[in-house]
């Protein structure tokens, strides 16, 4: 298959009170209707920071202020194999427009594992949804 490197994929975690911003696949995209934090892959000579920044942008359209590395996962699908690395977004301009998703909110993160999550990230879910990362 080819995917013995996995794709390089990047998140942004964007909290807000006692919130995180989640966001559904579109129903027609791979995994459609699932949960997971925005963002998306890493292009050729891109930097991880610039990367979510520019896929905040396109998606959301937010001018975002990229922090900390929180999480890094690697997971490997039936069609795919990646490597997520998830930044906290401490700041954005603009206001949050869903450009590409089926739904955008602001969950509660106690109810966090209510929602069908994406597969890769559901350990980072159950982790958000613990408090153990605020």
């Amino acid at each position: 298959m080819g995917d013995e490197y996995p794709i390089l994929v990047t998140a942004g975690l964007l909290f807000a009170d006692s919130k995180v911003l989640i966001c559904q696949r579109h129903h027609t995209d791979a995994y459609g209707m699932q949960w997971e934090f925005p963002g998306g892959k890493v292009g050729k000579s891109e930097g991880l920071e610039a990367a979510l920044a520019r896929e905040l942008a396109e998606e959301l359209a937010i001018q975002a202020q990229i922090g900390e590395e929180i999480f890094r996962l690697r997971h490997r699908y039936p069609d795919r194999y990646v490597e997520v690395v998830f930044f906290r977004v401490f700041a954005y301009q603009g206001v949050i427009e869903n450009r590409v998703f089926e739904k955008v909110e602001w969950a509660a993160r106690e109810n966090l594992t209510e929602y069908p999550f994406v597969e890769a990230d559901r350990g980072l879910v159950e982790r958000i949804a613990k408090g153990e990362i605020t």
